[in-house]
């Protein structure tokens, strides 16, 4: 493998004035009185989720949990000899770039042009982009970018056409970009399916004055679907696809370090068996996981199918926790087994798993809701169904555990940050979608 790996950088400063943005009716669930101060101010006041008045729905972090999480990942990573550049677009909130930055994240992973403006906005000096970029809009923009010498841009290319189209598009860039070949799976997302393919995207990079071919990445998430047996082996068969590539590819690869790169958070443990076994002879590779969801982790798809979730495949590394609780106010209990809860899929995710009921708040404290599921959201309410002798009632809260994280943050502009009594907020997130 290659030498050390350098973490990222970022604009401190940046970073730290979102502490000076107002608060106002733009941030849903904000409470009145917090109004007209800074965040800065507002956090001072170290305000209560239902002492001060948050309006309901909320979703909140559990800051214990998500120092906990980012520990675990970066020592893992680090003792494995991976290169950790975390899916952005999980939070897109630079107050948690920053944290992973701060945990060694070598760099951010971004899908999407918007996003990777937002990176940069807040001065993320290394941005790996996880798709082909061939937006004449977007290669304008990474032109003018690549006029910051601290800035490192890689990309990935699944076709001629492709290269074709950013060498068009980055004819006037000041220096080259390095650019990866994308392995895919077959019926699954982008990537090339065969070694031709490959040999010949790896060529058309090669004649590009623009462009320079660095390395190999991929995606393993379409061919696992669960964490048994079937999954894992098809995930270990697309490994082993990339790593063929990268091997078939050696000699012609343009930089001293060859990226190979792979990983979500489902099967990062494969990807790392995968990436950092040996390799041949005169290839030097930074192997790069792109995990994102593990920082907030969750209570449903990532619980079950994460090497560091509630069936664990990893044993020397403590499980990740759920950060993420939605607070939920009980609106309606119009017949017996049913009550009404005031949040939906404005508010909630609801791609993988529906929300699971977890804890109820009433007079008497805080306490395990057993015995009760959401079987439905509409825009703006939650079917609770609960036991006949519930005595759950209007006015309750429910602490509900949410399911894929990654469609949770785009749903809410300022995310308050609670501490150890998961109800004082010792931060207020902002996030970019």
């Amino acid at each position: 493998m290659g030498g050390p790996v350098e973490r990222a950088g970022i604009d401190r400063g940046a970073v730290a004035r979102l502490a000076e943005e107002t608060l106002d009716w733009r941030f849903k669930s904000v409470p009145g009185g917090l109004f007209g101060l800074t965040v800065r101010e507002a956090v001072a006041r170290r305000p209560g989720l239902f002492r001060d008045g948050f309006v309901g729905p909320v979703v909140a972090l559990d800051n214990e949990a998500v120092e906990h999480n980012l520990e675990t990942m970066a020592s893992w990573c680090a003792e494995r000899g991976l290169a950790l550049a975390p899916h952005g677009k999980t939070s897109m909130a630079p107050s948690l770039f920053a944290r992973q930055i701060d945990h060694g994240a070598w760099g951010l992973t971004a899908a999407a042009v918007g996003q990777a403006r937002v990176y940069r906005a807040f001065g993320v000096s290394r941005v790996l982009f996880a798709n082909a970029l061939v937006d004449p809009g977007g290669l304008a923009w990474l032109v003018g970018e690549l006029a910051d010498p601290g800035f490192e841009f890689v990309s990935w290319v699944d076709s001629v056409r492709a290269v074709e189209l950013m060498t068009e598009g980055l004819r006037d860039a000041p220096r080259a970009v390095d650019v990866l070949v994308e392995v895919g799976i077959a019926g699954g997302r982008t990537g090339v399916r065969d070694q031709s393919t490959a040999r010949a995207v790896a060529a058309a990079i090669e004649r590009s004055p623009v462009l320079r071919l660095a390395g190999v990445g991929g995606y393993e998430g379409p061919a696992g679907s669960d964490g048994g047996d079937e999954s894992l082996a098809a995930v270990d068969a697309f490994l082993r696809r990339v790593r063929e590539t990268v091997v078939m590819l050696r000699g012609r690869f343009e930089t001293e370090r060859v990226i190979v790169t792979a990983g979500g958070s489902a099967f990062f443990d494969r990807v790392a068996d995968a990436l950092t076994a040996p390799w041949p002879a005169g290839l030097t590779v930074l192997p790069v996981l792109r995990s994102g969801a593990y920082i907030t982790h969750d209570d449903g798809f990532y619980r079950d199918i994460s090497p560091l979730g509630a069936h664990p495949r990893l044993t020397e590394a403590p499980p990740l926790r759920s950060a993420l609780r939605a607070w939920a106010q009980v609106t309606s209990r119009p017949e017996p087994g049913l009550a009404l809860l005031a949040v939906g899929k404005r508010d909630v995710p609801y791609d993988l798993d529906l929300p699971e009921p977890q804890v109820l708040r009433n007079a008497a404290g805080t306490h395990a809701l057993n015995g009760a599921r959401v079987t439905a959201l509409n825009d703006q309410h939650a079917f609770l169904a609960l036991e006949d002798d519930s005595t759950v009632e209007v006015g309750d809260w429910v602490g509900l555990g949410l399911s894929h994280p990654c469609t949770v943050f785009d749903k809410w502009q300022l995310v308050p940050l609670t501490g150890t009594d998961g109800e004082t907020v010792v931060d207020l997130v902002r996030t970019f979608f």
